[in-house]
């Protein structure tokens, strides 16, 4: 017997349990059925469950499932990222408590810290995931740095380093000066920052100066030029001269580039190809020297200018230079403005608002780096990648995203794939003392190579640096099914079926994953790549601690259960689009489950059961056949939801038919029938309803999978719904008859449910429902149905108008017929058509105070966007309010 309510924390741990003891969710590439797999985006080793990892795994979840019931062989391929920076971080925070550096204890106890972190602390995310149902086959379950992991990475950049592909080269790189390592653009944040524009003065070498704008006076000793528009008519007589960089005296070229914008500031900018990304392409262009005066640590370092100092006549212009030597970047600045104002080059200063880059992690201000680093030439690997989606042998859905995808793809530039990180995979490449490189996969290799063409007795030292963690993550589809291995996964689930992922990734890792899996498995590594929006608050606010607006899954789930949670996130996820998410819609959903436990538990207390033998083809009621052919049109709308990724539409259905259909009218038309002294009649009704239960578990499981399973168990419908199949629409006689027929008596029950709410008329007060040129097969389901309408409509009886209608009535045109409904004694119609009025003319206020407001530009320009949709639903409100109210009033007809 079902308990009297479903408690989610009282099956949840016992049900997965039970399912991951069972080996439910592990892929057997030997078994039968057509392949269908999906691989994690592997969540960092560090992190912990936030709402971005709820959805994208929940949406993931339900395609598992509900490819599990369609029979196909499924393997849903688990696994964490090393995360380099990020677990850097956490072990060196560690060691900061202990008052020691991983310096202090070297590269190979620090990488044994690492793991004794990993291992102990490590991949609680894993754990998290079960808690939200997600039934993945964690006896695959893989880590980037595991051995077989580690083992692909050297082989892949062995190979691509003998193609030519992977490369050592001196470029512009994002750098972080408190963890001093290169890092990638996802790990960069640009924040909007109130600083100044500072206005310089330079000499020119034949007289007179001109003026350049800058927001880094510091980096001005690594300046190597002034560019000015060509077309820039008040520079045309400087271009190919030199002016005088302040402070050293040295000479630097006055160059035209487009770069340069006329209408921006004085239109002269100064040059620092080492410091700034704009100013490195100038550099190329103009093939300009390009000094560093930035150390790792972003201090200041001359060992790049030596010369120019020796070259200052002026000592006391040397000695302030060399004084700056050492200084942190904004020390410097101070210093250098001071000076310049003192010399009068400072021509003035202005408030200015500019995007500084600040590292994700750690918050240190980025600097352009010009250092020397290992290099992948993307270019070459992103044509096949390109290709592959204008054949459409990858498919993006929404299919917009595709136009983000070739917009960077068409302009791909090196990536820079080495980190001077401790963690990580290590570069195979090894140095001779004369600075002979050997890339291989082992030391030994390595020492084979460099002994044949150095000699016997040299010795190599390995590369300091590892690998950026996007190139092990790229390699992720087919690494983790065991290549470079022929394995049977690899076979059998490679090209995996689905990526599902956020846009913000689809540079960083989808494309990289397509170029991977092209180049070394001459395929695409997915077929289809469903990008979900980000989930924000309900009034459209991205989700932050500092905003006090966030939500944390695992506090939803400890209150309302995996499956409400698993359901609000479904139902609210569109094509494409962000997600307004919220308690209130968690909480919504949980009422939706209890409605479903307690119409299970109403059914089991009428005696419904399994039938084995139960043929949908033989039920004869129009009850039955209906509930039937509805159950049928639901699990059709619901399967090409899923086929379409429509989430929201697929939630929609069920909740629709389980809440309309099954609850509100076939259970409540089913009660007298569950009582009836016609045995025969109840024994019909109860198969269909147990037949009908069955659908919906079996449905409605990929969404809710507690709930499901619970109730699959209890009312003895097979050990477990896991293994079950999908439900399919059962073939019913004469449904056409059957739908046409209930679906009049719903419509007619709704009518005059609406006619008593408008009219205000109180629920005990019954009154006749006359009907008015009714045919005559209306009037026969009005008699057939009488005892449903005047229980469910709140009618005292159903009679043919004979006569002419009452002088005091509501009416309403339901198909051929007028529904009639005397009001004379139920309520004062006079009084109810002056509150009518009321309301009318309350509502019309209402609507033109908002639609003035939303007629404002002012207003649409200067409020804030979810106040200017507040006001757009209010009005929508009000207008349908408006409506409803005048056709009340329209109903009340008087002589």
């Amino acid at each position: 017997m079902l308990e009297k309510s479903f408690v989610p924390a009282e099956h949840e741990a016992r049900l997965y349990a039970q399912w991951e003891a069972a080996g439910l969710f592990e892929g057997h590439p030997d078994a039968p059925g057509e392949p269908f797999s999906i691989m994690f985006p592997p969540p960092n080793v560090t992190g912990t469950l936030h709402f971005g990892h709820a959805l994208n795994f929940v949406l993931q979840d339900i395609l598992i499932r509900s490819q599990r019931l369609h029979g196909r062989n499924v393997l849903w391929q688990p696994g964490t990222d090393h995360a380099g920076i990020a677990t850097q971080m956490v072990v060196e925070r560690e060691l900061d408590k202990e008052g020691v550096s991983r310096k202090d204890i070297g590269r190979e106890k620090f990488i044994e810290r690492v793991w004794a972190w990993k291992n102990q602390s490590g991949g609680q995310i894993v754990q998290q995931l079960r808690t939200l149902g997600a039934s993945a086959d964690w006896s695959r379950e893989r880590f980037t740095m595991d051995e077989g992991l580690s083992r692909a990475v050297r082989e892949v950049f062995v190979t691509l380093h003998q193609q030519g592909i992977i490369y050592r080269d001196k470029r512009l790189v994002n750098w972080d000066p408190a963890f001093r390592s290169a890092i990638s653009d996802l790990e960069v944040e640009n924040r909007e920052t109130r600083g100044s524009m500072w206005y310089l003065r330079y000499p020119l070498e034949n007289g007179g100066s001109i003026t350049v704008g800058t927001t880094r006076p510091e980096t001005m000793l690594g300046d190597v030029a002034i560019a000015v528009h060509p077309d820039d008519k008040r520079y045309a007589d400087a271009i190919g001269h030199k002016a005088i960089l302040p402070l050293t005296g040295r000479l630097i070229s006055i160059v035209a580039d487009e770069y340069s914008d006329p209408e921006k500031g004085t239109g002269a900018v100064k040059i620092t190809p080492a410091h700034d990304f704009n100013d490195f392409e100038v550099g190329k262009r103009h093939n300009l020297p390009s000094p560093t005066i930035l150390d790792e640590a972003a201090h200041i370092t001359l060992e790049e200018i030596r010369d120019d100092l020796r070259d200052i006549e002026n000592l006391a212009s040397r000695s302030f230079v060399e004084s700056l030597e050492g200084l942190d970047r904004l020390a410097a600045r101070e210093r250098i403005l001071a000076e310049l104002e003192r010399l009068e080059i400072l021509e003035k200063t202005e408030p200015h608002t500019l995007q500084i880059p600040h590292a994700e992690r750690g918050g240190a201000v980025v600097e352009p780096r010009l250092t020397t680093q290992w290099y992948c030439d993307a270019k070459t690997l992103a044509g096949p990648a390109i290709a592959a989606v204008e054949e459409e042998r990858v498919r993006f859905e929404p299919k917009q995203w595709e136009n983000t995808f070739y917009a960077w793809m068409r302009d791909i530039q090196p990536w820079c794939i080495s980190r001077q990180l401790w963690w990580g995979h290590r570069i195979p490449a090894w140095y001779a003392p004369d600075g002979s490189i050997f890339v291989a996969k082992t030391e030994g290799e390595a020492l084979e190579q460099a002994r044949s063409r150095l000699g016997p007795d040299v010795t190599l030292i390995q590369d300091e640096d590892v690998l950026d963690t996007w190139f092990s993550s790229a390699l992720w589809p087919f690494t983790t099914l065991g290549w470079p291995e022929q394995t049977p996964e690899l076979a059998r689930y490679y090209p995996t079926s689905v990526l599902v992922t956020g846009f913000d990734i689809i540079f960083f890792w989808v494309a990289r994953m397509m170029m991977m899996g092209l180049h070394f498995m001459d395929d695409v590594p997915f077929r289809t790549v469903l990008i979900h929006g980000l989930v924000r608050d309900e009034r459209g606010q991205k989700m932050s601690k500092s905003k006090g607006n966030g939500l944390d899954p695992l506090d939803l789930v400890a209150e309302f259960g995996a499956d409400a949670t698993r359901m609000a996130i479904c139902a609210l996820t569109g094509p494409g689009r962000d997600i307004k998410f919220g308690r209130k819609r968690v909480e919504e959903h949980r009422a939706f489950i209890t409605k479903l436990w307690n119409a299970s538990r109403f059914c089991e207390m009428n005696g419904v059961r399994p039938i084995a033998d139960f043929d949908p083809s033989a039920v004869q009621s129009q009850l039955g056949r209906w509930l039937l052919e509805e159950a049928g049109r639901a699990v059709n709308a619901a399967e090409q939801a899923l086929k379409s990724y429509r989430y929201d539409e697929f939630a929609a259905v069920c909740y629709r038919f389980v809440w309309n259909c099954f609850c509100d009218w076939f259970l409540e038309l089913a009660k007298p029938v569950f009582s009836s002294e016609r045995e025969e009649d109840a024994q019909e009704i109860r198969a269909v309803a147990a037949y009908v239960l069955s659908m919906i578990l079996r449905m409605m499981h990929p969404i809710v999978p507690f709930v499901t399973e619970t109730l699959w168990q209890e009312l003895g419908y097979g050990e477990t719904i896991a293994t079950s199949s999908w439900p399919l629409a059962p073939n019913v006689t004469e449904a056409e008859s059957a739908c046409a027929e209930i679906d009049w008596l719903i419509r007619l029950i709704t009518e005059v449910r609406t006619i008593r709410s408008e009219m205000n008329v109180p629920p005990a007060q019954m009154s006749p429902l006359l009907l008015r040129d009714a045919s005559s097969q209306t009037l026969e389901r009005a008699v057939y149905w009488a005892e449903a309408i005047g229980r469910l409509a709140r009618v005292s009886s159903v009679q043919k108008l004979e006569s002419e209608t009452p002088r005091f009535a509501a009416q309403s045109v339901l198909d051929e017929a007028t529904l009639v409904l005397p009001l004379e004694g139920l309520i004062d119609l006079n009084a109810e058509a002056e509150r009518l009025r009321k309301e009318i003319d309350k509502l019309g206020k209402e609507i033109d105070k908002v639609k003035r407001k939303l007629d404002n530009a002012d207003f649409i320009s200067r409020a804030k966007p979810e106040v200017v949709e507040e006001n757009r639903d209010r009005l929508s409100t009000f207008e349908h309010d408006r409506k409803r109210f005048t056709a009340a009033l329209a109903r009340i007809s008087a002589d």
